[in-house]
């Protein structure tokens, strides 16, 4: 099992067994680099834990503990803290983590994520075993036989092309959801509840001057928190906002020379931000380096880099992030990067037209979605904004809505693709959310898109590359910080992600900060009816395919055919049915 993560950790492994339970874990060294092996245990016997991650406040928290120190690292005062004040202690822990502690006076043992799910936890339990990793294909390694297709969850992978924890697509194989704390008793008994959630808005009246002064203030304190390390630190650079806006402070309060930062372009004028990233780099004095990414690295890392996601390819961006990854390793051991800053401070279009669409909801969700089903089918590629725009207005609930802003297919479509098919419901929206529908929007993404896409895909595709990667945006005190201020500092005179623009604009040219959100774009619409079309259509449609076994092959076809047509694009449900293929070949046919 721990030869399946060696990637995860190249630079040491260790195993302890005691009766019944058997710890292994593999590391790569960021903090006490000679010291700290794991499994480590205890002082006085009692805890043993394998831990991934790092406790960015670990000094502090070993400067206020009354313990017999062995290590100069972080995974010992977990140990320490766990040892004086019990499990409770990880509410004081600020960072990212994933581990499994066992308590030998009480026979539990204790799994936990990091409360935004930056860290990745898996685990099976059957009548007589339980095991646990940090990727599916460490359980996988531990099974006697390969489990089956959990088809009940295909419905939910092509609502949101990622499948909402506790499930994955993988049969009685579970992910931990992000700020959550389980426990396996001794009796074989295993419950999980949250440890964490964001607070609710404050009463304050917050002045646009004081809200920006205090995300300025907690975004560095973030950066120089994320920095804490005894191996060289570099950071992402795509020239957006959030990207560069780590980057700026980084380079201010990072030691050690000039910070190197990395950036990747695929080859195409229409999207192309190194332009960008190259004067922010210049504008901080940056050690800049750059990759390009073209359709081949796609054919020829498509089933490598399923097999390190252990799911679907949820985004193009998969293959980008990695090639990042790449280049980066050869520099540093730690990145930086600027994941959060969208689903924190509502930095996409939806969430400027999140109040319009609530109000547009009031029409009842039968004609909605009986008028958007009329019009959809006809709207041409040119206007795919307003189609996207059309299907959320048309899906039947809040909870709907919030996810079909990024959904490949309708639940019309959905439907047809699994005629017959078993679906299990899951549910992003909460009542409780109250009645702004940006705050509503971004509880719903900070619950799924964010733990379950895209820090599921950046951690995987760092790890591939043994790199760690840190969102400095995502230290639980910002998110606290970003859920206590109102929504009228977030989307501002029609601006999207206001307040952290404003603390940009202090630091970085105002053509980095106004300029139009571009994000990462490849041009599979063309390449899905040239270059790759072949291969598409032979897969999907072919004899063996498992989509086309497994769903409707007429629906698939016409789907192929649309996007022929060159009248329509459909290149993001094709992506999401190629990746699906993709992942069952890797895992089940080869």
């Amino acid at each position: 099992m721990a030869g399946a993560i060696h990637h995860r950790g190249p630079d040491d492994e260790g195993f302890w067994v005691d009766q019944a339970i058997g710890l292994g874990h593999r590391r790569l060294s960021i903090i006490d680099l000679s010291g700290s092996h794991q499994p480590m245990q205890g002082v006085d016997g009692r805890w043993t834990i394998v831990f991934n991650g790092e406790i960015l406040n670990y000094r502090e928290l070993r400067a206020a503990l009354d313990y017999p120190f062995r290590t100069d690292g972080d995974t010992e005062t977990i140990l320490a803290g766990l040892t004086v004040h019990g499990i409770s202690f990880i509410e004081k822990m600020v960072g990212q983590f994933a581990f499994a502690a066992y308590d030998s006076a009480t026979g539990t043992t204790h799994l936990v994520r990091d409360r935004l799910g930056i860290l990745p936890l898996y685990y099976r339990q059957t009548a007589d075993s339980f095991l646990f990793g940090s990727e599916i294909k460490a359980i996988l390694a531990g099974m006697e036989q390969k489990p089956d297709v959990d088809v009940e969850s295909l419905d939910a992978y092509l609502f949101g092309r990622s499948v909402p924890a506790p499930y994955t697509l993988f049969a009685g194989i579970r992910k931990l959801p992000a700020a959550h704390l389980a426990e396996l008793r001794a009796d074989g008994r295993f419950v999980t509840h949250r440890y964490w959630s964001p607070p609710t808005e404050e009463a304050r009246t917050w002045s646009a001057g004081d809200a920006v002064d205090a995300v300025d203030e907690a975004v560095t304190r973030a950066v120089r928190s994320a920095l804490v390390a005894d191996v060289p630190v570099g950071a992402y650079l795509s020239g957006g906002v959030d990207s560069s806006l780590i980057v700026q402070k980084a380079a201010a309060l990072h030691s050690g020379g000039r910070l190197k930062t990395f950036a990747a372009g695929f080859g195409d004028p229409r999207y192309d931000e190194l332009p960008f990233a190259r004067q922010v780099s210049k504008h901080v004095g940056s050690d800049h380096h750059e990759v390009h990414v073209d359709a081949r690295d796609f054919e020829a890392l498509w089933p490598t880099l399923t097999w390190h996601r252990d799911a679907p390819m949820s985004q193009p961006a998969d293959f980008a992030v990695y090639r990042l990854a790449q280049a980066a390793r050869e520099h540093v051991t730690v990145v930086l990067s600027g994941e959060g800053g969208d689903e924190l401070f509502a930095g996409y279009p939806k969430y400027e037209a999140a109040n319009a669409m609530a109000l547009a909801s009031i029409i009842p969700g039968g004609l909605r979605r009986g008028l958007a089903g009329a019009v959809d089918g006809v709207l041409p590629s040119k206007l795919s904004r307003a189609r996207i725009g059309l299907r959320v207005w048309g899906a039947g609930d809040r909870d709907a809505q919030f996810r079909t802003w990024f959904a490949p297919f309708t639940e019309r479509e959905r439907s047809q693709l699994l005629n017959g098919v078993a679906t299990r419901s899951t549910s992003l929206a909460d009542a409780s959310d109250g009645k702004d529908p940006i705050r509503a929007m971004l509880l719903a993404d900070l619950r799924n898109w964010l733990p379950d896409n895209l820090l599921e895909r950046g951690d995987r595709m760092s790890m591939a590359t043994s790199l760690e990667l840190r969102p400095p945006l995502l230290d639980h005190r910002l998110v606290e910080l970003a859920f206590r201020l109102p929504s009228d500092v977030k989307v501002r005179s029609g601006q999207t992600k206001w307040v952290l623009k404003e603390v940009a604009r202090r630091n970085l040219p105002p053509e980095i900060v106004d300029r139009k959100k571009v994000g990462f774009r490849v041009p599979l619409d063309a390449w899905f009816r040239s270059s790759l079309r072949d291969s598409v259509r032979d897969r999907l449609t072919g004899s063996g395919s498992f989509v086309a076994e497994t769903m409707d092959r007429k629906a698939v076809r016409e789907l192929l055919d649309r996007h022929d047509s060159g009248r329509f694009n459909e290149e993001a449900s094709i992506w999401t049915l190629m990746s699906l293929e993709v992942w069952h070949e890797t895992f089940f046919s080869g």
